[in-house]
Order: structure tokens, then C-alpha cells, then sequence
């Protein structure tokens, strides 16, 4: 994903620990914005008459850009840098963010989230590259993920912010957006502190940007099947969590658990507390062991098994949560390097490119099919069971991933297995993916 062009250190270490401090506030304010929706679904259906369409949209339409602009962001941050990018793409966000809070109208805030989507996903890439430039030849992995961990505080933070910020929830839709237009603010303050100190013409580079590389078709006949399986789980599980957990979750406590919105906000926001500290825990334990697809797989079951608790029985809703956490932490943990390990390193951009594609548009579709069926069925707070279908979909997706999982940890424990038989591995060597 990224070309090393020199190994001298850019900075001291001061300097680079502050760079990642400063990319770490720029993506809480990002992460902020994005899970903004969800705490105030009810209040929009309330006060705006949205539908369950139109909210499953709002977050929909920041996926739908990034099919395309995914493939072109990293090559943006390679040729103009990462500080400047991670500017401009702020900004942009931060006018994305204006424009939904300060919108009274759908097409007002679909215009907002969209221009959000624009910037934010090509703002994901110049972050991770800004801590690559200072950290390629010290403890990147620890940088990285400390930098992913703080921006995930950013989606608690959003929960919680029904508590917290109850006063400005009980004035209606539009005070906890304005909330979340200051969080993007703050993330293009934290961004222009990092333009300032990267600023310097004479900077000797370690690395070049982590580029999305020119999509090659060509390249998918190198792809083995365990890679098929991965992508296939990939799109199954972020298009299930994500959906319901950013979108939908909040407003579904609200209406059939009986929670008010700052316990619903409370209980969702716990998810993102959790994966704070489990996944680079998980990530150090997966490395140990150097078992990825095992755990892979049991990551995956937790999340239909969560929903089925959720939608089916009436235990408490913490042993649900508690479930997600741990799926949404031991998934991402495993796997992005097992990614790595599926396909060559020349491969490598074409293979993550591919992935993020898809999945953006399964994240963009799931949560359009959630809204609409829950609008089929009329689900509300006077008709909890009009959520039935939402949870059926999301419950037969999230299975279908565990499928996806299961064979790839049987094709990846064949691999292995034939690697290990020298007759075995030579015969596959011409053929291995």
C-alpha cells in the first residue's frame, strides 16, 4: 500500500507523537459526525416526519460516494500530501456537517451527509497516512491503532452525548447536530495544528501516502478462494453492524426494549467503548497465537447470535451489547492483517481497494433495505413488531457471514495444511494465491 522512499527518521519522537495525538482529535471529531443520525432518528421521525427510508438514507448516501472515491482518495493524499488533504477534506466535512444541522428539509440534510461522505472517507486515508510518515520506522501498529481507538471515543462520545447533552436533545432535532458541526470544527482545528507542523518544505519523507493503487481486474484471477470468503464477510458483517448499530439500534431500543433516549444512547454507546481497548488487545493475541481465522469466525457468530438475543428474548440488553463489543473489536482486529496474508504484497492495494468498494455499497444498501422495511411493516413505537423484518434481514446477513467465515477458516486451515506437506506444497505452488 505505500512505497518507502527514505528510512531516516522525519522528526523527533516528541513530534511524532504529537502529529499522531493531533490526527487522533481530527478523526474523533470525524467519527462524531458520522454516528450523528442515529440518537436523533426518533426525534426527526417525530419532528420532520421522516421516514425510516429517509434515515436509513441520511447515512446511506455517505456510502454511496466513497464506491468511487475510495479508489482515487489515496491517490489524492500521494500527490498532494497527507497534511494538505487531511485540510481540505476537514473542510469539507465540516461543511458537510453545517449543511445537515442547519438543513430543516430531507434533500437539505442528504445534501449535507452526502457532501460528508465526499470528504470523509478520503479524510480516513490522510490521517492513516500522517501517522505512517512519522512512524514507519518506530511502533506504527501502537500509533495506528491508539489514533483509531481515540477516533472511536468519537462514536461513544455520540451516544453518550443523549445524556450528556440531554438539555440540547430536549430542544428538538437540530441543537445535537449543531454539536456535531462543532465536533468538525475541531477536527479542522486539530488538522490545520498538523499542516502547521508538517508545513516545513525541507522534510525528509519516510513514506509515501498508503495509496489506493489503480484498481487492475486482471488481478482478481490471482485471488485464491479464502479471499472470496473474506470479502463476502467483510460486506456481510460492516453492512449488518454498521446499519443497526449507527442507524437503526438507538431508535429500535427506544421502541420495543421501552428505553429513553438517553439509556438507549448509553447502552449503544458502550459497542465503541468496548473495541477502544479490546482490539488492539485482540489484534496482540491473534499475533501470538498466529491463528487468525479461528477467531475470525467466532467474531462473526457473536454478532448474529447479539441480534437474536436483541430481537427474541427478553434477557437484559447488556448481555447484547456486551456481544457486539466483542464481535466489533475481534473482527476489524483480524481481519485487515489477515488480509495481508491471503493475497501478495503486489496485490496487496488492488485486494483492500476491492474490499472497501464493496463494502461501502453493501453498507449504503443495507441500511436503504432496513428503513424501507421497516416503513412496510409501519414500525413504531405503537407497533414494535413492524421491526421484525429489519431483524430478519440483518439476523439471515450476519448468518450468512458466519457461513462465509466458516469456509474460510476450512480453506485456510487447507492451505496451511498443505504448506506444511512439502509433496502437498509443491504440487500447489504454481496455483498459490
Amino acid at each position: 500500500m505505500s512505497t518507502l522512499i527514505d528510512k531516516t527518521p522525519r522528526r523527533g519522537t516528541g513530534t511524532a507523537w504529537l502529529v499522531c495525538a493531533l490526527a487522533a482529535a481530527a478523526m474523533f471529531g470525524n467519527f462524531y459526525v458520522y454516528d450523528s443520525i442515529g440518537p436523533v432518528a426518533n426525534l426527526l421521525q417525530k419532528q420532520l416526519g421522516f421516514s425510516d427510508t429517509q434515515i436509513g438514507a441520511l447515512d446511506a448516501i455517505y456510502h454511496l460516494p466513497n464506491v468511487v472515491l475510495i479508489l482515487v482518495g489515496g491517490v489524492l493524499v500521494d500527490r498532494f500530501g497527507a497534511a494538505r488533504m487531511t485540510v481540505l477534506t476537514c473542510a469539507i466535512c465540516l461543511a458537510g456537517a453545517l449543511l445537515t444541522a442547519y438543513s430543516s428539509d430531507f434533500y437539505g440534510m442528504a445534501a449535507g451527509r452526502l457532501l460528508f461522505g465526499i470528504g470523509a472517507e478520503t479524510f480516513n486515508i490522510a490521517t492513516l497516512a500522517a501517522i505512517t510518515d512519522y512512524f514507519s520506522t518506530g511502533p506504527l501498529a501502537f500509533a495506528m491503532g491508539l489514533g483509531l481507538s481515540i477516533g472511536r471515543l468519537g462514536s461513544y462520545s455520540v451516544d453518550k452525548s443523549t445524556d450528556w447533552f440531554a438539555q440540547a436533545y430536549a430542544q428538538g432535532w437540530q441543537p445535537p447536530l449543531v454539536i456535531a458541526a462543532v465536533a468538525a470544527a475541531l477536527s479542522l482545528v486539530a488538522a490545520l495544528a498538523y499542516w502547521w507542523i508538517d508545513r516545513e518544505p525541507a522534510r525528509t519523507r519516510v513514506a509515501a501516502a498508503p495509496v489506493a493503487e489503480k484498481f487492475r481486474f486482471a488481478d482478481l484471477w490471482h485471488f485464491g478462494k479464502a479471499y472470496w470468503y473474506l470479502l463476502a464477510l467483510c460486506v456481510l458483517w460492516y453492512s449488518v453492524i454498521l446499519a443497526f448499530r449507527s442507524t437503526f439500534s438507538i431508535k429500535y431500543f427506544q421502541d420495543v426494549h421501552g428505553l429513553d433516549l438517553a439509556a438507549a444512547g448509553t447502552m449503544n454507546s458502550y459497542v465503541y467503548l468496548a473495541a477502544v481497548f479490546a482490539t488492539p488487545l485482540f489484534g496482540w493475541v491473534c499475533d501470538r497465537m498466529g491463528r487468525y481465522a479461528p477467531f475470525l469466525a467466532f467474531g462473526a457468530l457473536l454478532l448474529p447470535v447479539a441480534l437474536a438475543i436483541v430481537a427474541l428474548t427478553h434477557w437484559s440488553l447488556w448481555v447484547a451489547t456486551a456481544l457486539l463489543g466483542v464481535s466489533y473489536s475481534l473482527v476489524p482486529a483480524v481481519m485487515w492483517p489477515l488480509t495481508s496474508k491471503l493475497v501478495s504484497p503486489q496485490r496487496f492495494g488492488t485486494a483492500i481497494g476491492l474490499m472497501w468498494v464493496i463494502q461501502n455499497a453493501g453498507i449504503g444498501g443495507a441500511n436503504m433495505l432496513a428503513g424501507w422495511l421497516n416503513d412496510r411493516a409501519g414500525a413504531n413505537a405503537q407497533n414494535p413488531a413492524g421491526y421484525d423484518g429489519m431483524m430478519l434481514f440483518f439476523g439471515l446477513s450476519s448468518a450468512a457471514g458466519v457461513v462465509c467465515a466458516l469456509a474460510l477458516w476450512w480453506t485456510a486451515g487447507r492451505r496451511q495444511h498443505e504448506a506444511a506437506t512439502p509433496a502437498a506444497a509443491a504440487a500447489g505452488a504454481a496455483t498459490a494465491a
